[in-house]
């Protein structure tokens, strides 16, 4: 009997938490980040398990924007910090499902008047056991799971923002890669086309403007050039920050941007209204937001009915076992002075703000998207423009190659229709790159995988739990 309080008690302690410090260490996690590579074991294992197949040559040098897109995925902060979101939120509805626990009060009593009483002191022990009434607990916990299934959605909403950044980036990347080319090309035809004036100048065959003139064509072409090659670093730069990597972590890899867009072709606005309106992850946030404050209402408005409390009690008394007293109380608030009056009509107010917000939103992807098509109907209209002058070009150059070989022009009529060539090539690069870009912007509006499988965004929140690329303290 004596040992029955101490058992108790161990059996109470081993139930409960205890902290554990995990201080942050900046400095580590600096070099653990500075540590990122490619050829990381859990990215390879990442990489298989969200892809649907091995690697057996590894570490891979050739990435493109689906491979990246899950490098993102397993390297970015931001992902991490939605996922700890929705952890915390989930861990909420353990919070809403947890029952009142019982209570007992010991009030010890001093008494030297109870006749033939031969011990003073009373013992009165008296329990409180909660009860919640009309379904409060159901209707906290209904709350707790929309809010958790809001998180999800918030989370789905940063792996998309993630995969947009990723992808402007790399689209940004390969576009300034491919203009340095051209204007490096272009540059060495122009710098040819200057010796041939020098010499023309110099026999007295052409005026000093003329010269000038293609003098500085050629000082302009070499500016645009280093305009190319800086852009061209800048997004290599944004793309490793976009990756969750440093720089140095991108040396010695081949990125491909695939340009095909099939899918974009047979897409209406209607069409894409009702892909986002059905799929986009903060739209579906949204709708669980107000759901989770019609549930907040519902709770308001329970409260109204009072909680009951059953108090039994025993006094006991030491000296005459026939004076101890056995009791049942009962508590029971009296909704008088307040009805939840106050907190109804702010769950009410909840329940109109998340109603409001939501037309808020849906209004704005309605409008997101019908920009983003009328977007990608002018760029395509322009890339096809472009795609004719671009044809006209060549056969002018091919006809003017043809005739310097026959000798009916010289080189620079060669030169000069090569110059006009590139030129084309050079606009209709920028055309192509709106192109991409517009379509960017509606896989981004529809936030629906146009180029990206589905499954990789479903199988990526399966597992919140799994252990992560980064340490955040000490070991």
């Amino acid at each position: 009997m004596k040992g029955r309080p101490f058992i108790f008690g161990i059996i109470l302690l081993t139930g409960c938490a205890h902290f554990q410090p995990q201080p942050i260490s900046p400095e580590k996690m600096a070099a653990q980040f500075e540590a990122r590579r490619f050829d990381d074991g859990g990215l390879k294992k990442f990489l298989e398990q969200n892809s649907g197949h091995e690697f057996e040559n590894w570490p891979k040098t050739n990435w493109d924007l689906n491979s990246l897109t899950l490098v993102a995925f397993y390297f970015h902060p931001s992902l991490e910090v939605a996922r700890a979101q929705w952890l915390v939120a989930a861990a909420g509805t353990k919070t809403a499902g947890a029952r009142p626990n019982p209570s007992v009060t010991v009030n010890p009593g001093y008494d030297t008047q109870i006749p033939g009483n031969y011990s003073p002191w009373l013992v009165p022990v008296t329990f409180d056991l909660p009860i919640e009434t009309a379904g409060k607990r159901g209707k906290r916990m209904a709350e707790a799971e929309k809010i958790s299934e809001s998180a999800r959605f918030d989370f789905i909403s940063a792996a998309w923002k993630i995969r947009s950044d990723v992808r402007a980036n790399l689209l940004d990347f390969t576009m300034a890669g491919r203009r340095a080319d051209l204007l490096q090309r272009q540059f060495s035809e122009q710098r040819q086309i200057v010796e041939l004036l020098q010499q023309r100048f110099d026999a007295g065959e052409i005026s000093q403007p003329e010269l000038t003139t293609a003098q500085i064509a050629l000082s302009k072409t070499l500016l645009d050039l280093g305009d190319a090659q800086s852009k061209k670093s800048d997004a290599r730069s944004r793309l490793a920050e976009a990756l969750g990597l440093t720089e140095t972590a991108l040396d010695g890899k081949n990125f491909d941007f695939d340009f095909s867009l099939h899918e974009a072709e047979k897409l209406n606005s209607g069409d894409a209204r009702k892909i986002a309106l059905r799929s986009r992850a903060d739209i579906l946030a949204a709708l669980a937001d107000y759901a989770a404050a019609e549930d907040d209402l519902r709770l308001e408005i329970a409260k109204q009915f009072p909680d009951l409390h059953l108090g039994p009690g025993y006094a006991w008394n030491s000296g005459n076992a026939g004076d101890s007293q056995w009791s049942l109380g009962v508590t029971l608030e009296l909704p008088i002075l307040d009805q939840n009056q106050g907190p109804i009509a702010e769950a009410e107010a909840r329940r109109k703000l998340s109603a409001a917000k939501f037309v808020e939103l849906q209004s704005q992807v309605i409008g997101e998207i019908d920009r983003a098509i009328a977007g990608w109907r002018v760029a395509e209209e322009q890339l096809k423009t472009g795609n004719e002058l671009l044809a006209a070009e060549q056969r002018q150059q091919k006809s003017a190659q043809a005739q310097l070989e026959v000798g009916a022009v010289d080189q620079l009529d060669s030169l000069n229709a090569q110059l006009e060539l590139n030129n084309a090539t050079l606009a209709q690069l920028d055309n192509e790159a709106q192109l991409q870009q517009a379509f960017g912007q509606l896989e981004d509006a529809l936030q629906s995988p146009l180029t990206l499988p589905d499954s990789v965004i479903q199988k990526i929140q399966q597992n919140p739990l799994e252990t992560k690329p980064i340490s955040t303290h000490e070991p």
